[in-house]
């Protein structure tokens, strides 16, 4: 495991040094690199080595560099270092925020983020349950 997740931060690094002088868009000849990805569903498991490296190619030089500078498109990218090692560690730690006794952390988390999002838009203290179920709601019917 330490050697595959040093490999995807090597991949990582390498690919946000990559930002200032890579284009924005893949190029077309980069886009036809996708079909790759398009292979039949098989009854064995794949090789994670493998599957990350093919990953890392094909990816690496198809996706839009709106982590970059220089991307002025959708609101979307330009993540902050802080939030893009929390999201690693989030991922690491495999969380569910549904209960505290399940998950401590990620639930008090979610309840200090609704705390600040009802302290944001100025709401009432007491609205925090409905904020939790209408978020709760929303995820369910997507």
């Amino acid at each position: 495991m330490k050697k595959l997740l040093e490999k995807v931060a090597s991949y990582s690094i390498e690919y946000l040094s990559s930002l200032k002088e890579r284009r924005v868009s893949p190029s077309e000849e980069y886009l036809k690199l996708l079909d790759k990805l398009d292979s039949p569903l098989q009854d064995e498991s794949l090789d994670t080595n493998e599957v990350i490296k093919l990953l890392n190619k094909v990816g690496s030089k198809t996706t839009v560099a709106s982590a970059g500078g220089r991307y002025f498109g959708f609101v979307i990218g330009g993540s902050l270092p802080a939030a893009l090692a929390a999201n690693w560690l989030a991922g690491v730690w495999d969380q569910n925020a549904g209960l505290f006794v399940a998950t401590p952390l990620s639930a008090y988390i979610e309840d200090v983020c609704a705390k600040w999002l009802i302290e944001y838009c100025r709401l009432q203290k007491d609205l925090q349950q409905v904020l939790l179920q209408v978020l709760l709601l929303q995820t369910l019917l997507q």
